[in-house]
């Protein structure tokens, strides 16, 4: 069977579905939550696309009141084989050459938040087992693409599907890197609330509010404080002398007694903080360099002290790596500050698959000034290099690229782990540079069509 050749007589329409699907703005949106839209108006709406695709082509489709559904192709017998995928997104962030939801095409490339992760990799995947069911391929298992609406949030819709759902005896996520995932990494999302609420002195120097972050799982590409100050010459200056030596991008204004300050960073997904710039860690380094009231320095300072120019833990001593899935790894993803409130930093931190998560919380509970306010912990997942499901993905990587199907591990968490025997497949190919979570996300359209090719072939040998 030629695959490729299969996946290029649709082309032309798996290209403009890509785009459309795209082009639905699916963020979480608490406010436009509703009865069988659990997480709001757009993550809805690009579910309830994503299902009509399924229908019109023939598939069986379920709907489980919002929180996740499937698309089926049925086989003779009983057991299922899952393709998991999600259609919420992370928000766009700042900086786009062009609009986040556009889908614009430039250089062989889709631009748009979701194109990598996963919107994109769905797609291809939807495409795969189109192409299997047009050919009347035999099958003896059942093929289910089980669709999320919460993936970059809290995984309610996978915890709903599965309470009413059988879980499929194996499967693959189209949402991290080519060749095989097989293990990827713990993921805690932690946070800590500062214990003092009120200042306890008077001071020249007052911070009235400090916000930087929208996701624990992203790097915070821009950082915002508000000082008063009567000396706010003298602080602007300090401040664009601060960017300049750090080759940074920010801002300064004046509105009546108080000072702005904004800086740009650079958004990376959290499983690997050291390829983003962190706005919020860096502008409270900045500020650390001020005697500010009690209640602020001591804000600052925590930040500084057990996250400045260390993602790995050692100011926490909770370092650790394994030969598996290498470092542990930290990202301060949400700081949230106001004067007259208690302030909060949010953490997502990923461990090696043979790490100790309460070793890691106690390494938390130790911040002064701040207790342990939320912990939430997906433990690690490790699928055994000599699984059935192992083997046959190597198998049809190998033929569809004439390259080595390596195994790695990985510090981002995909619906693969909700699977006993489940591993991320795709879709970034070796070498690709990762664009998830970042602006400017885009997918390749080559990359794409190469993708759906192998998983045409995965589908049919994993349920013929």
């Amino acid at each position: 069977m030629n695959w490729i050749q299969e996946v290029e007589k649709r082309k032309e329409d798996l290209i403009k579905d890509t785009q459309s699907f795209l082009k639905i703005k699916s963020v979480l949106d608490e406010e436009s939550k509703a009865d069988g839209a659990p997480f709001g108006k757009g993550i809805q709406e690009a579910f309830n696309h994503l299902l009509q695709l399924g229908e019109t082509a023939g598939f069986q489709t379920k709907n489980l009141e919002g929180y996740a559904g499937h698309i089926e192709l049925k086989g003779t017998g009983e057991e299922i084989v899952g393709v998991l995928c999600h259609v919420d997104v992370v928000p766009e962030g700042d900086g786009w050459t062009s609009d986040p939801y556009g889908a614009e095409i430039r250089d062989g490339k889709i631009f748009a938040r979701g194109a990598m992760d996963d919107k994109g990799p769905t797609i291809a995947a939807f495409y795969a087992m189109r192409i299997v069911k047009e050919l009347g391929l035999p099958l003896t298992k059942n093929v289910r693409m089980i669709i999320g609406t919460d993936e970059e949030s809290n995984w309610g819709c996978v915890e709903h599907y599965f309470k009413h759902e059988k879980m499929p005896e194996l499967g693959f996520a189209p949402d991290a890197d080519f060749p095989i995932i097989f293990a990827e990494k713990g993921i805690i999302d932690l946070t800590l609330k500062q214990v003092t609420s009120t200042n306890n002195d008077a001071n020249d120097i007052t911070l009235v509010s400090f916000e930087s972050g929208r996701r624990f799982n992203m790097v915070p590409d821009l950082a915002k404080a508000v000082i008063k100050n009567k000396q706010h010459k003298l602080m602007e200056a300090d401040f664009h002398a601060y960017l300049d030596k750090n080759n940074m991008k920010g801002k300064c204004y004046v509105e009546g007694d108080l000072l702005h300050l904004e800086i740009e960073g650079v958004s990376a997904h959290a499983m690997e903080p050291n390829n983003g710039v962190n706005a919020g860690v860096v502008l409270a380094a900045f500020l650390s360099g001020y005697e500010l009231d009690s209640k602020g320095r001591q804000y600052v300072h925590t930040i500084v002290e057990y996250f400045s120019e260390d993602t790995r833990g050692y100011h926490l001593n909770i370092a650790f790596s394994d030969d598996i899935s290498g470092e542990l790894t930290v990202n301060v993803g949400v700081m949230s500050y106001q004067e007259d409130k208690v302030g909060t930093i949010g953490v997502n931190v990923r461990y090696p698959v043979t790490g100790d998560s309460e070793q890691i919380k106690q390494g938390f509970s130790h911040v002064k000034g701040f207790n342990l306010d939320l912990f939430s912990d997906s433990k690690p997942h490790h699928v055994a290099e000599d699984h059935h499901l192992i083997q046959t993905l190597q198998k049809v990587y190998e033929e569809q690229t004439g390259e080595k199907a390596n195994l790695i591990a990985i510090g981002g968490g995909t619906y693969a782990r909700s699977l006993e025997a489940g591993v991320a497949f795709g879709p970034l190919f070796p070498g690709r540079p990762d664009v998830a979570h970042q602006k400017d996300e885009y997918i390749i359209i080559d990359d794409l069509l190469k993708a759906t090719a192998i998983y045409a072939q995965a589908i049919y040998e994993l349920a013929k």
